[in-house]
């Protein structure tokens, strides 16, 4: 009973001190209240009630029986709009603020909400060694799922929360990427609700168009409700190399040198500055020795950028053996190095073993809750990109970032970008490697003016032909869009499958300049 009264004479004060300060002073100021206090506990309820309608899907194997009459239930939502008159536009009824980007789409508010409850993963077939999943299945759900199988996917995204269907219309990459290149270079089969209501299926062999213009294309050219996947087999531990590299030049090099050799299952970088770097190269092994086993994914654990910049600190090597599925969701806990600006003593020893089970808050959550203020107050002092330039170009690129952003740590991750058709290929006509240059954080270039200086790092971008991640704010005009994208195969599939009074083009729907 005392206890009790501890705690409610806790949060007694607690709420009168924000009543003190004011509301929107503490969300702004001091955020890392809110978010202990509420938003941890409310993700917890949010994982424990998707974990039990997983495991429930699971034991009563009712996914499948129920996919078929989902999907028709879309296809009359569909029917509806065009009896209607088709006189709005179409999008999914999800809320903007569940998706994982950070920009809330507006768009939502006008346009005719197509309700899409598709969540759950269909089949595992063994002997084609692929799985069939809905488009809301997220990495952390479909990894779960899998692993005790003895499968995985060949590209793991790193946030646990982000889904197959946002990793498909937009794109995802992993350290494996050098391999089997972007997300939706694994896929090899989409199945999609049209502007007509038709049900189509598309693979590189039939409606292969469709299957290339898909990817990037952001929902403006139908509802995705199933995807095939590629699996692998798993292996229990990620042997992981940590070597430290100083100099510029000499990051760079090394970087592409372990970035071209096939034998690393992955290969990651972490800039401290810009002449200090981690760069990490692993392989999947089910053997390890036990004394250098890291289980980096518990709640106790120190973040994973923290632990690999003591590499750096120390100016030593290393191996370690990380359980697979710890390394696959290693960036999680601290969404890669965001959360120390939210919770600046998240990564404490003392907080970590109290609180660090409750860790991290969702990001959907965070957005619900961030508020006018807040909003305003990332987009003018915080960055969140990441450009996906060729590998050629990393010394120019990472040289561009600092002067343009100046932020630390900077990710950097090796890609094989095929020359296929669509909206994202090589300049030239053969298979390139390409590297992204993620950029988190609060940018110190005393130059730093949001809109001024994201222009001039895309116009950076199409000056190498990169690409910017459509996730992030995007600035460009619909010129300069066009410049960056090949929009060939994307406008012919739009006037052919009637998809221009039924979806807003990609543009319209991510672009700044556009939606302001």
């Amino acid at each position: 009973m005392s206890a009790l009264w501890s705690v409610g004479a806790g949060l007694l004060l607690l709420l009168l001190w924000v009543r003190h300060r004011g509301l929107e002073a503490v969300l702004v100021h001091h955020r890392w209240v809110f978010v202990c206090f509420f938003l941890l506990p409310l993700s917890i309820l949010f994982d424990v009630y998707y974990q039990l309608r997983a495991w429930a899907v699971w034991r009563l194997h009712s996914a499948p029986r129920q996919h078929a009459q989902r999907v028709r239930h879309i296809q009359e939502q569909v029917r509806e709009w065009k009896k209607e008159g088709g006189k709005r536009y179409m999008c999914t009824g999800r809320p903007g603020w569940l998706t994982v980007s950070l920009r809330v789409g507006k768009y939502k508010k006008t346009h005719k909400n197509i309700m899409i409850n598709l969540m759950d993963v269909l089949e595992v077939d063994s002997e084609r060694q692929v799985v069939r999943v809905e488009p809301l299945v997220s990495m952390g759900q479909l990894t779960a799922y899998l692993n005790p199988m003895g499968w995985t996917i060949p590209v793991v995204p790193e946030l646990d929360d982000l889904t197959v269907g946002g990793l498909i219309m937009g794109t995802g990459i992993e350290s494996s990427s050098h391999i089997y290149g972007l997300f939706q270079h694994t896929c090899v089969a989409y199945e999609l609700v049209l502007a007509d209501g038709s049900l189509v299926r598309c693979s590189p062999t039939e409606n292969s168009d469709l299957f290339y213009a898909v990817p990037w294309s952001c929902g403006t050219l139908g509802f995705l409700v199933a995807a095939e996947i590629k699996m692998i087999p798993a292996k229990k531990y990620v042997k992981i190399h940590y070597k430290p590299v100083r100099g510029l030049q000499k990051i760079c090099e090394k970087f592409t040198e372990e970035s071209e050799k096939k034998e690393n299952s992955f290969v990651e970088g972490l800039m401290y500055s810009l002449d200090e770097a981690v760069i990490m190269t692993g392989v999947l092994t089910d053997e390890a020795e036990q004394s250098k086993i890291n289980r980096i994914g518990s709640y106790y654990k120190p973040w994973f950028f923290k632990h690999v910049e003591k590499y750096l600190k120390a100016d030593r090597t290393g191996v370690e053996y990380i359980p697979s599925r710890h390394y696959y969701h290693r960036h999680t806990r601290s969404i890669f190095w965001e959360l120390q600006d939210i919770i600046p003593f998240g990564n404490n020893p003392v907080f970590r073993y109290l609180f660090g089970w409750m860790v991290p808050p969702k990001i959907s959550l965070l957005k619900l809750t961030q508020g006018e203020a807040i909003r305003k107050l990332y987009e003018q002092h915080h960055v969140v990109q990441d450009m996906l330039v060729p590998m050629k170009s990393l010394e120019k690129s990472i040289q561009t970032f600092h002067v343009d952003l100046n932020v630390y740590p900077i990710w950097l991750c090796p890609f094989i970008l095929p020359n296929n058709p669509g909206m994202v290929h090589p300049k030239g006509n053969e298979t390139e490697l390409y590297v992204d240059i993620g950029a988190y954080g609060e940018p110190k270039s005393k130059q730093f003016e949001a809109r001024a200086s994201m222009r001039q790092m895309e116009k950076f971008v199409r000056s190498v032909h990169g690409f910017q991640m459509l996730y992030a704010d995007c600035y460009m005009t619909r010129e300069e869009f066009w410049d960056m994208f090949d929009g060939s195969l994307y406008h012919k599939l739009r006037e052919q499958m009637n998809c221009k009074d039924a979806f807003p083009e990609v543009y319209d729907k991510i672009c700044k300049a556009a939606r302001h």
